[in-house]
């Protein structure tokens, strides 16, 4: 407010003044805050983060730009390249930069923006955005008349979420309504612009039936595009694939919206909200939370009604595995306990009876029961190969007892059967030690006859065979 700027140099600087002040004032405890900051002159406006507070701006109800995080969840979508909400991602609140950061602090600053009669801008925390999806604030757009009425429906958004613990949240909403024209005094400038206008209207006259035909082509381009969006989306949905389905149908509506067909993006938007009704159930019963999955399948199966029962068998197979899904889920946490308490063959049935029940029901929670089946039998595995290593070790000393009582025949069946197991545990360097140790036995089983072996004379007293491979740790 001292001194108003709009270059992207004085945003960079005022926020690290604000950094410096919060850093001395850090005096018992490191005080640090995530922030976003939007600058206007009315016509134009500049963005300047730290952290992962957002910006959003939306254009004719459609999302046109997304401040980008300055955390490690947003550096590895942009390591791999790929368009994803990180909203869910485990890294969204390891921040890299924020302001009170103890050392290199780098904020960031976009470039100037225009803002056109319309716009809406929304800024909010990470408190906010991991709840509701840019959709659902897209949505909320349609119908409202301010920025007081579109932050309290976005707010009943987050909190009908019912979230045990609700983190805390900051949402602001500016409507753009009316831009600021500046207007120009200088006459010779109207001068140049109306020579230049009577040039272009030459140009203008026979240009237009071009552009006419042009706008035309693009508007039949963007419904093909629509009705391909809507038709991919369905087939995404009738396979249970809501994710992609959720993306079609929201490319769908952006191209109704382009093309102003009010119908077409009605029907597309409330698909939308179906799929996403039915993600936020399915996530709330794997979660264990089957009241809340119960009443965004109803949501759901109610919305759906308007459009033709759209989702209505699914939702309603859905209700009625309730009680299946409730099952399934005691059953998942009862195998956790056993698994905890190393009963891994109880754990791993139950785990069993579990996935095929979901299987049965098309459970999307089936994937991770087959992981800790998976887990389970690594455990089991683990342990019967311990169980045979102990059985061979003991056939093992059994042998050298045998040998040291001069049992050849009975130590060389125990070190046979020692080195099968060994060799179905895979443990190579036991399986060459006991085939030392069977040669050597054999000799004084078999000896050779006295005169071929003088050079090689052998104590009398009997000795276990020592392989070469503990000989040479103990030495």
């Amino acid at each position: 407010m001292e001194k108003p700027a709009m270059s992207r140099r004085a945003i960079n600087k005022y926020l690290k003044h604000a950094q410096n002040i919060l850093q001395a004032q850090s005096l018992r405890v490191r005080l640090k805050a995530s922030i976003v900051i939007v600058v206007s002159d009315y016509s134009k406006m500049i963005v300047g983060i730290a952290g992962n507070s957002r910006l959003y701006h939306f254009r004719n109800g459609t999302l046109t730009y997304k401040s980008t995080d300055q955390s490690l969840a947003q550096e590895i979508v942009d390591i791999q390249h790929r368009s994803l909400d990180i909203s869910q991602h485990e890294e969204r609140g390891n921040l890299l930069n924020y302001l009170g950061k103890p050392n290199k602090f780098q904020p960031f600053v976009s470039k100037k923006m225009k803002l056109i009669d319309g716009d809406v801008l929304l800024l909010c925390t990470a408190g906010f955005w991991e709840d509701v999806s840019e959709i659902e604030m897209a949505d909320a757009l349609e119908g409202v008349k301010d920025s007081e009425q579109y932050t309290d429906l976005l707010e009943e958004i987050l909190l009908s979420r019912q979230r045990k613990v609700v983190a805390n949240y900051t949402v602001a909403a500016i409507f753009v309504n009316k831009v600021y024209q500046e207007t120009n005094k200088n006459k010779m400038k109207y001068i140049k612009m109306i020579a230049v206008a009577l040039v272009l209207a030459l140009i203008v006259s026979g240009g237009t039936i071009f552009y006419q035909v042009k706008q035309a082509k693009k508007i039949a381009e963007l419904t093909v595009e629509m009705k391909d969006h809507e038709k991919s989306g369905n087939l995404y949905f009738q396979d249970g694939n809501y994710d992609e389905a959720l993306l079609e149908y929201s490319e769908g509506r952006n191209a109704a919206k382009k093309i102003k067909d009010p119908i077409h993006r009605n029907i597309l938007a409330k698909k939308l909200r179906v799929t996403q009704l039915i993600i936020n159930g399915d996530k709330s019963a794997e979660a264990g939370q089957f009241t809340e999955a119960l009443e965004q399948y109803e949501k759901a199966k109610k919305e759906g009604k308007l459009i033709k029962g759209f989702g209505k068998e699914e939702v309603e197979q859905r209700i009625t595995n309730m009680d299946s899904v409730v099952e399934i889920v005691d059953a998942i946490k009862d195998g956790d306990f056993r698994f905890e308490a190393e009963d891994y063959n109880g754990a791993l049935a139950i785990y069993e009876k579990a996935r095929k029940k979901a299987l049965a029901i098309s459970f999307t929670g089936e994937a991770q029961i087959k992981t800790k089946i998976e887990e389970t039998e690594e455990k089991i595995n683990e342990l019967k190969k311990a169980q045979k290593e102990l059985q061979a070790e003991g056939l093992e000393k059994a042998g050298d007892q045998s040998y040291a009582r001069q049992e050849y025949a009975k130590a060389i069946e125990s070190y046979t059967l020692a080195q099968e197991i060994y060799q179905e545990t895979e443990l190579l360097a036991k399986v060459l030690g006991l085939e030392r140790k069977i040669m050597n036995t054999n000799d004084k089983l078999n000896p050779v006859p006295q005169g071929q072996a003088a050079d090689n004379a052998l104590p009398d007293e009997a000795e276990p065979p020592i392989d070469e491979a503990t000989d040479a740790s103990a030495s």
